[in-house]
């Protein structure tokens, strides 16, 4: 009797803990604003083009931003891995120079550009609060 109930007790504390695990979110989810990724245009542009190109198609050296080679390599992984990758490695010339603010303006334009919807938010430069965020080429149901 006690191990029916200590079953029957474990089974229901599993429940309520899956239930009150957050959705998975995704790109999907307006995750940057209209005015980050304006002004990550210019920070693009300045910092980024050069290398990977106005339209953000690549180049030599530099993997396309945009695109279905850009989401075939990032699908499934998250916003706080690309931010994370943009900020340690880029710009190639000077790695780390630029704040996690430009950072995440630059990242806005690129999801922009890749056509996934703006929100009410602000990006966060935080990058465990960007993990929480899967990159999906498409919008899961």
């Amino acid at each position: 009797m006690k191990a029916t109930s200590l079953a029957l007790s474990i089974a229901a504390l599993a429940l309520v803990v899956c239930a009150q695990e957050p959705a998975p979110r995704s790109v999907w989810d307006g995750i940057y604003t209209r005015q980050q990724a304006e002004a990550g245009q210019a920070s693009y542009t300045q910092y980024c083009s050069a290398c990977h190109g106005d339209a953000l198609t690549g180049g030599e050296m530099a993997p396309p931003l945009a695109g279905g080679d850009f989401l075939a390599n990032w699908n499934g992984l998250t916003v706080g891995d690309l931010f994370d990758r943009i900020r340690t490695t880029m710009p190639l010339n000077n790695p780390q120079s630029l704040n996690r603010e430009t950072n995440a303006r630059i990242l806005a334009y690129i999801l922009s550009f890749n056509r996934f919807p703006s929100g009410a938010e602000e990006m966060s430069t935080r990058t465990e609060v960007l993990k929480m965020f899967r990159i999906e080429a498409e919008k899961t149901k």
